[in-house]
């Protein structure tokens, strides 16, 4: 599978992690806010999260080759796993900072220009955002994907230190600064753990989504008509690929070129209906009732259950 480079948008990600890290540090030292500090403090890890989609993308689209038949695609999947975890470690230290603060409160200065400051990051990490996800989303890359999401968090998180740090400014309620930094952390959390369960999904070769998989069976349905039978269908990702396997059965006296032909046209569809799918499929006959062994899944080391029906 042919798919341009993906890793301009990573260098995208890094230097919007450089600007923005610049801009909420200077805010933080002009006001003293902890829940500034704590918008600075993701950045951070979305600088890290950058370099480590630039390192993984660049492996992810090396060709494959003989230690690796089915390419390097995963390799994005320790990327976003990588990302999730800074967002946890970045969420932790923020709700360490934030608890100190509400027991020692510190009277915010420079509010107004802190603000606006915090304001132009944000809208940098918006822009920036919105454009990964829909790359992402088009490109299927996870990577990108979850550097968009945590970017959205990042845009949350100023949302929300802007709103508490300007109510502290109207109202002079210092404890409500730390009380927002926590909320903000809370929120990292649940996007964080959200990223690190897909990935270890996509580690553990799940299925492809149920709407994907419907549309692999409508294509196989089409066929179902003609007499011909389908079973162990079978799917897994890996990064932006996806996998299809089936068995299909066919009458027995059959030429093996008559039911090659077949598995051709059916490869074709399916791709067509997946454009980025590996498909691969097996003849059997109809007539062998061994071509019915592998219809459920057992543990190796247990005899599996044959079901021997005949067409």
């Amino acid at each position: 599978m042919n798919r341009p480079s993906l890793t301009r948008f990573a260098w995208l990600t890094i230097a919007a992690a450089l600007l923005t890290m610049a801009l909420k540090t200077a805010a933080y030292l002009i006001t003293g806010s902890i829940g500034l500090l704590s918008d600075a403090a993701e950045s951070l890890v979305n600088l890290v999260g950058g370099i480590m989609a630039l390192a993984m993308l660049t492996i992810a689209e090396r060709p494959a080759d003989e230690d690796h038949a089915y390419g390097h695609t995963k390799a994005e999947y320790f990327s976003s796993g990588l990302e999730g975890g800074l967002i946890l470690i970045a969420a932790l230290s923020i709700a360490v900072a934030a608890v100190r603060r509400l027991i020692v409160p510190k009277l915010l200065e420079e509010i107004g220009v802190g603000l606006a400051i915090t304001v132009a990051a944000a809208l940098v990490n918006l822009v920036v955002a919105v454009w990964l996800l829909g790359v992402g989303r088009r490109r299927r890359s996870i990577t990108l994907e979850a550097s968009a999401h945590h970017l959205l968090t990042d845009v949350w998180t100023s949302a929300g230190v802007i709103v508490g740090v300007g109510i502290v400014a109207l109202t002079d309620w210092r404890w409500l600064d730390p009380v927002v930094a926590l909320l903000v952390a809370a929120n990292i959390v649940w996007a964080g753990a959200g990223i690190v369960r897909r990935s270890i999904a996509g580690l553990m070769d799940v299925s492809l989504p149920a709407e994907e998989m419907a549309a692999v069976r409508r294509v196989l349905q089409n066929y179902e008509q003609t007499g011909v039978q389908f079973h162990a269908l079978r799917s897994r990702q890996a990064g932006a690929r996806k996998f299809i396997s089936t068995h299909v059965l066919v009458p027995g006296d059959w030429t093996v070129q008559r039911g090659h032909a077949l598995l051709d046209q059916i490869e074709a569809d399916v791709r067509r209906a997946l454009p980025d799918a590996a498909v691969f499929t097996h003849l059997e006959s109809l007539d062998d009732p061994a071509s019915w062994d592998d219809e459920t899944f057992e543990h190796p080391d247990q005899p599996m259950k044959q079901e021997k029906r005949r067409a």
